[in-house]
């Protein structure tokens, strides 16, 4: 059951029943087999057939949420029974927002301290994506906007807002300013993320707020990509103040704070919110309330 579970799952994910079976390990007639024996065990007909995929559905919708929980839930088992035996072990697989990785190592450094079995991979993906692997169990957790984004069914644990920084040359137009307006970013031309991306969409936003056209010089959906050319000096870039505050910047290129207004956005670890959370993903969760408590700390010393 747990098999053919999974076969449903792929399927939403990859939309292709070809490439759904490649997933699993199985070929396109195996996996056909199996969702038909599912459909036959169950009594109802979860996907449109054709030659093409053609969607779940309505019943099929519903297995498809009952098969998210019940994969997730068997998952989160063995998980547990395996940590009774020799502790907590295993792959913990994170999508965090590209503006948010600094944010990655805060976590999983302690985390690997604590817990030396356990090892990670680390997706870069849109805000957009961090939800959609989530529900696809493709991850385990996702650091994300918690304001910005329909965060239903989830867990979350904020960890710090979000400020922004007009990266830019000092020999350049505001070089010398201690702080600049949304406004006055109209003057220069930018290299931004691309608009896939939720910090575009913000920057994008509070522009246009503030009567500023929104054309960007050069977009990419790299933060490294903008980084190479503000190092330069000769580029000019709004990013956030966790990237600014993660770099050693070079004398000829400043962080400036941008004000008036102060825009901040909150990021947060999210996980999906199940009856049983598995060891790792709880262990994930912990270390990020402990993270954010010592935040809260510090933001009290200031």
């Amino acid at each position: 059951m747990i098999d053919k579970l999974n076969f449903v799952i792929a399927l939403a994910r990859e939309q292709h029943f070809g490439r759904a079976a490649e997933t699993c390990g199985v070929t396109q007639p195996t996996m056909s087999a199996g969702l038909k024996q599912l459909e036959e065990q169950l009594g109802v007909v979860i996907v449109r057939r054709s030659s093409r995929f053609q969607g779940f559905t309505p019943e099929g919708e519903h297995v498809l949420a009952w098969a998210r929980r019940i994969v997730g839930d068997a998952k989160s088992m063995r998980q547990d029974l395996d940590a009774l035996k020799k502790g907590l072990s295993g792959l913990l697989r994170l999508a965090i927002i590209p503006t948010a990785l600094p944010m990655g190592v805060a976590l999983t450094t302690p985390f690997h301290d604590k817990h030396p079995g356990v090892h990670f991979s680390i997706t870069s993906r849109s805000s957009t994506d961090v939800l959609k692997e989530l529900n696809n169990l493709d991850v385990d957790a996702g650091i994300t906007y918690l304001d910005n984004e329909p965060l239903g069914g989830l867990k979350t644990v904020p960890l710090y807002h979000e400020g922004y920084r007009l990266l830019t040359g000092a020999a350049g137009h505001f070089g010398d300013r201690a702080a600049v307006t949304w406004r006055e970013l109209g003057e220069i031309p930018l290299c931004l993320l691309t608009p896939d991306m939720q910090n575009r969409r913000i920057i994008d936003q509070t522009l246009r707020d503030n009567d500023v056209p929104v054309v960007p010089l050069l977009e990419s959906n790299s933060i490294t990509a903008l980084l190479s050319h503000v190092m330069t000096g000769q580029w000019s870039s709004v990013m956030p103040s966790a990237i600014t505050d993660s770099i050693a910047l070079p004398p000829h290129v400043r962080s400036i704070p941008i004000h008036a207004p102060t825009v901040e956005h909150l990021i947060g670890l999210v996980v999906p919110q199940r009856y049983a959370i598995s060891p790792l993903t709880n262990a994930l969760v912990r270390e990020a309330e402990r993270l954010a408590q010592g935040a809260y700390a510090k933001a009290l010393e200031r």
